[in-house]
Formats: C-alpha cells, structure tokens, sequence
C-alpha cells in the first residue's frame, strides 16, 4: 500500500472529487428524552463544587500547618493562600453562572476572557498584598496552600469522568 503524497492530499482537499459535505451525516435535532438521557450520562459540575473543594482543602491545610509545623501565627499564611485560590474562583464562577454569560456563544465566549482576567488581576493583587494584610507571613506555607487549592481544578476533571 502506498502512502498518499502531499500532492495528491492537497488535491483532494482542493475539491478535485471531494465533496465534504456529501461525506457528513446530516445533523439530526435530540428529542427531550434524549437531550434528558444525555445529560444524565455526562452531568455538569458545579463551579461552586470545585470552589467548595478549595475551602475544605485550604482549612486542612492550616490544620496541617498547627498540627505539624507546631506554628499557629503561620495558619494566617495558610489561611490567605487559600483565600488567594478561593476568592477568585468564586468571582470566576459567579460571573460564569450568571445570566448574561450564558445568553449566546459570544457572550460565553467573551465571559471567559472577561472573568480570567479578573481571576487573575485579583490573584495578583491579593499575592501583592499578602506582606502587609499578614503578619507574620510564611511565603512558603501560602505558596504550598495555594497550589494545593488549585489542583483542586485537577481533581474536578477527575470527579466528572466518574
């Protein structure tokens, strides 16, 4: 078997014989019951779950933080590292759930942007403000709280593939 050259891919893909809409099944509309079996085979997964799961991780993180390191002025930087995760995710999925951001395609779209720009410019500020709002601060406990609350985006893709 021989394989097809550039040449020969390109001209197909030019139309020489190749209709690319003849190839496509035509696009059927899902009954209620369908669209309803759908979306019980693959349910969405509530923003508010994911910001929830950083709450309950950041709070066990501060216990750790008492409970190993012996240092309960550093559960202040436990605390604000995950506030740091915490805040702006919950500004990021209010502005994502909200009516308007679910109106169309391009004002989802421009949602996305918006709220990421705000989720980060918050982050920012907030990691900015951390020397003067926490006293005494433990940048390597905020640092380690906030990555830990962040993965928690990593453990809802895995929630939902269950």
């Amino acid at each position: 078997m021989t394989r097809p050259t550039s040449d020969s891919l390109t001209h197909r893909a030019a139309g020489a014989g190749y209709d690319d809409e003849a190839e496509d099944p035509p696009v059927v509309p899902l009954s209620r019951a369908e669209a309803q079996a759908l979306r019980a085979r693959s349910p969405q997964l509530s923003p508010w779950r994911v910001v929830a799961a950083q709450v309950a991780v950041g709070c066990l993180s501060a216990l750790v933080v008492w409970l190993i390191l012996g240092r309960p002025d550093f559960i202040g930087s436990a605390l604000y590292g995950a506030l740091i995760a915490v805040l702006p995710g919950a500004l990021m999925a209010r502005g994502m759930t909200s009516r308007v951001s679910t109106l169309s395609v391009g004002s989802s779209a421009f949602g996305v942007m918006l709220w990421s720009t705000v989720k980060i410019a918050v982050s920012v500020v907030m990691l900015l403000l951390a020397p003067k709002l926490v006293q005494p601060l433990s940048w390597p406990v905020l640092l380690a709280t906030l990555v830990l609350c962040m993965q928690m985006y990593w453990a809802a893709l895995l929630w939902r593939k269950r």
